[in-house]
């Protein structure tokens, strides 16, 4: 059913579609020539440094998005996520990925009740089950340790825990508490999957968790299954309950067979928009995708641990809102949401930076950190690795934003200090090609 107001036939929209004319005409290095204006567009938010002055925007293109977003009531959207109210008018309930995150003593309400404490039980329930895994006070069925955990999942349930895990691999703290551990995750179909999580595993040493929501996905079902079976071929049925958990709210099936984010979730919810760092940054994306026609965005963490932050984003932003109609069931006249796409620092440089740089416009965010989880300092370097590391960081943003119209250089701040989030889109190539486009977040 047709909504009453969609927001493509808006004055807002209308205003900027009629804008993006005259931002085609103002090339990226001459508005970053403003200081006032690069200034303006640097916020920082509890050691968060976002700086999207490279975006091909003006304070005019800033003040149309906030009109934009007034014109589809963003504020009252939000407000009403807050309040447990029922937004998924697709699945009719509320979305309460806030609640999993509040702090144990706040109050999110959802059909009248507070359903925090509901969260923190389960957490609580999490928190013991994997004391008792760790102190060895839950054992496999022949009595031994459980060292080796394969969790099993796929899309939200694999990429979010994959990219949490890889991003702390190397944390000096993590690999403390891993002692002697492995985790290994298993979310293709393909046996080959399968062959690759158990080699060198001991069913005797491994637990497996299966993790869906729903505990209906045929691909986590099945190698659920399978690993049943290898467990019961090694030790028998018996010892299924002792080495296999699940993680779902289908608890029917399930008998049958995570203070940093609560932060940016208050941030998001009080902050006004022009520094509310998750408003800006879908306003830009709707301004890169649906007004000056940019498709792609690449992802790109100059940071090793951050390897798996591209797939995870790929698959919370392009199946979230990977939709070409409206709330309402209307195709919408205009793209919608981005291709996600990106790889760490240095290796992307080597891969498909030179379709950025000289090929095609593709708004970048470059994600870099202060400090190393592992830093290096090398006797006869001039700078540590993570230094060398950073110092691509900060040059490529300007060399996509200034295109090479001479020589120039990057000075850099030694020692770094601090967590560097640049958001970007292709530089120019010469003065006489169109403008590029790019964004930079630390």
């Amino acid at each position: 059913m047709a909504s009453s107001s969609l927001i493509y036939e808006t004055g807002a929209w209308k205003d900027l579609k009629a804008h993006v004319e005259d931002i085609e005409k103002i090339h990226l290095r001459d508005l970053m020539s403003d200081t006032v204006r690069c200034k303006s567009m640097i916020i920082d938010f509890d050691g968060v440094l976002l700086d999207y002055s490279r975006q091909r925007a003006n304070f005019d293109t800033l003040n149309k998005l906030h009109n934009l977003a007034k014109a589809a009531h963003l504020k009252e959207k939000i407000n009403g996520m807050f309040n447990g109210e029922r937004i998924n008018s697709t699945e009719n309930r509320s979305v309460l990925h806030i609640a999993l995150r509040a702090p144990r003593d706040s109050v999110i309400n959802s059909d009248g009740k507070n359903v925090v404490p509901d969260v923190w039980q389960v957490l609580d329930k999490i928190r013991d089950f994997s004391e008792r895994v760790r102190s060895g006070a839950w054992v496999g069925a022949t009595g031994k340790v459980l060292k080796d955990v394969i969790a099993i999942g796929i899309g939200g349930s694999f990429l979010g825990p994959l990219f949490v895990h890889t991003a702390l691999q190397k944390d000096p703290e993590a690999i403390e508490f891993a002692r002697g551990r492995q985790l290994r995750f298993l979310a293709n179909v393909d046996p080959i999957d399968v062959a690759r999580n158990i080699a060198g595993l001991n069913p005797e040493t491994t637990l497996v968790v299966v993790v869906s929501k729903t505990f209906t996905t045929a691909e986590t079902m099945l190698n659920a299954r399978t690993l049943r079976e290898w467990i019961s071929a090694a030790l028998g049925p018996q010892a299924v309950a002792k080495h296999m958990v699940a993680v779902s709210t289908n608890l029917t099936l399930v008998e049958k067979f995570l203070k940093g984010a609560s932060s940016i979730d208050q941030h998001f919810y009080s902050a006004p928009f022009e520094k509310n760092l998750p408003v800006l940054l879908g306003l830009l994306s709707i301004w890169n995708v649906s007004f000056l026609g940019y498709p792609a965005r690449a992802i790109l963490p100059y940071s090793q641990a951050l390897e798996k932050f591209a797939p995870h984003i790929q698959q919370v932003s392009m199946e979230s809102n990977g939709k070409g109609v409206s709330i309402d069931g209307v195709p919408l006249p205009y793209e919608t949401g981005e291709i996600d796409f990106g790889e760490p620092g240095t290796n992307g440089q080597h891969s498909f930076y030179q379709l950025i740089h000289q090929g095609r416009v593709i708004p970048c965010d470059f994600i870099g950190v202060v400090k190393s989880q592992q830093p290096v300092y090398l006797k006869g370097e001039m700078v540590s690795n993570h230094d060398e590391l950073m110092s691509n960081f900060f040059a490529q943003p300007d060399a996509l934003a200034y295109g090479k119209v001479g020589i120039f250089y990057v000075e850099l701040p030694s020692p770094f200090s601090g967590l560097y989030l640049s958001l970007f889109s292709k530089p120019d190539r010469t003065e006489l090609e169109k403008p590029g486009t790019g964004s930079v977040m630390t």
